[in-house]
């Protein structure tokens, strides 16, 4: 029968697979591996077990992912952030798209509503 050391270990790499596999998820492949985040709300939290387990679990998997790992926990939510440099093209390219989606959201706005 295995210690108790031994499941809490596994279930530790399984932690570190689960929030590997959600950060991989929702990395855009425009940006290369950059621009990294995850955020896990208050029932993810409760679900996944110590705060303090999942932020070094979080560090680990985005340490497998090459990121510069910070977290944040604000108002019950867990933050994951990829702190890299980010190289000046992909820099570029992000701030395109965030300027397209903004302009999209604009004319959204502008037009008129049928009710």
């Amino acid at each position: 029968m295995p210690s108790e050391d031994e499941l809490a270990r596994r279930r530790y790499e399984k932690l570190v697979d689960r929030l590997e596999t959600l950060m991989r998820a929702g990395l855009n492949p425009m940006y290369e591996g950059y621009y990294g985040q995850l955020v896990l709300g208050r029932e993810d939290l409760t679900e996944m077990g110590e705060l303090k387990d999942l932020r070094r679990a979080a560090r680990e998997a985005g340490g497998r992912l090459g990121w510069k790992v910070a977290t944040r926990l604000v108002d019950g939510r867990l933050f994951v952030l990829d702190q890299r440099e980010v190289p000046e093209e992909i820099e570029r390219l992000a701030g395109d798209a965030t300027a397209e989606a903004v302009d999209l959201a604009r004319e959204r706005a502008s037009r008129p509503r049928l009710t």
